[in-house]
């Protein structure tokens, strides 16, 4: 059993290994966003493999899925080739890229060994308590929603927040939104492929409805297994995507608004820090979920998690679809 899930590693590593050859050889940036998505999926893999569930789940969204997507839009504003770099350029990148390499294969020298169950990581504390006691604490069966939302819940705030800043800069920087609902000339999610391929249109309509469905059960099954806001926040906004891509920006614009994803990209955070404003005025820390039922804090704990998930899931669909708009509202360069 072990010698197959090290030869699976070796394999994926090989792929991962092309995979980066690949992009740092060829020119043709599509080329390059298709392998960075062929990477992150590998990637994915991997985490499966070492039981990381839920960060492989994070993985195959935004890395294989929203990222690529989005590589895909900037396409459409700027070469679909890379410009040739001069000789004198190489070398100094190469000596920085190799030294970079020598110096990470250095420090994993003092890693402790993999998979041993004397590792520091297994025998702190704290591992008991996350594994253990979490349970009566929470009474959350997925330990990783237990330590996100709750035991490091400020942190998580933190990282939604940055989404919100990251999300409200980028489209700063690309201007307002365009009121055109046909798009810009030269857009090809614009004017859609509804009048070209018939098939993915009646594909897409059938699997538009399970996307969100799915979605909606990640957002609320991410206490029992792998998910949560950020996975559901995703796939909620690949289903906008794919309904774009086939049938134009304009009708995307007119089902999910610009407008109203404005108000929802703050609303999540607001919610967010709102359950914990809540949390102080019961009483309690900021955050503490025990406040919301002192007579059952497992139940407080579950009904807080439900309210700051939802935050998460709420501000990250609504910042990933206004950016897919964003890009794909701008006509690309000659």
């Amino acid at each position: 059993m072990i010698g197959n899930v090290i030869l699976v590693d070796i394999a994926l590593f090989a792929i991962l290994l092309a995979a980066a050859l690949g992009i740092a050889h060829t020119r043709s940036l599509y080329s390059a966003a298709m392998l960075a998505g062929l990477f992150s999926l590998t990637c994915a893999s991997l985490f499966v493999v070492q039981d990381a569930v839920d960060v492989a789940f994070t993985e195959a969204a935004v890395g294989a899925g929203m990222s690529t997507v989005l590589f895909l839009g900037t396409l459409a504003l700027t070469h679909s080739r890379e410009r040739v770099t001069p000789p004198t350029r190489r070398v100094p990148a190469l000596l920085v890229a190799v030294g970079t390499g020598v110096l990470l294969i250095y420090a994993s020298l003092d890693l402790p060994p993999y998979a041993d169950p004397a590792n520091p990581v297994q025998q702190h504390p704290l591992t008991e308590r996350y594994l253990q006691t979490s349970q009566q604490e929470i009474g959350v069966p997925n330990v990783v929603t237990a330590v996100l939302a709750s035991y490091r819940g400020f942190d998580t705030l933190g990282e939604v927040a940055v989404i919100f800043t990251a999300g409200v800069a980028v489209l700063m920087l690309l201007g307002r939104l365009r009121g055109n609902a046909a798009g810009s000339p030269g857009t090809a999610p614009a004017g859609g492929l509804q009048g070209e391929h018939r098939v993915l249109r009646v594909v897409a309509k059938l699997l538009m409805p399970f996307i969100l469905l799915f979605a909606l059960y990640v957002q609320f099954h991410g206490d029992f297994g792998p998910g949560g806001g950020f996975q559901a926040g995703v796939i909620f906004a690949a289903g906008i995507v794919l309904y774009t891509l086939v049938f134009g920006l304009g009708h995307a614009r007119a089902v999910v608004t610009p407008g109203i994803l404005r108000m929802l990209l703050p609303l999540g955070l607001l919610l967010y820090a709102g359950v914990g404003v809540a949390t102080l005025l019961l009483g309690g820390a900021f955050l503490d979920y025990n406040a919301l039922s002192p007579q059952d804090p497992v139940q407080g704990q579950h009904l807080g998690i439900l309210l700051v998930e939802a935050g998460v899931g709420i501000t990250v669909a609504a910042a990933m679809i206004l950016l897919f708009y964003a890009f794909a509202g701008r006509g690309a360069r000659s």
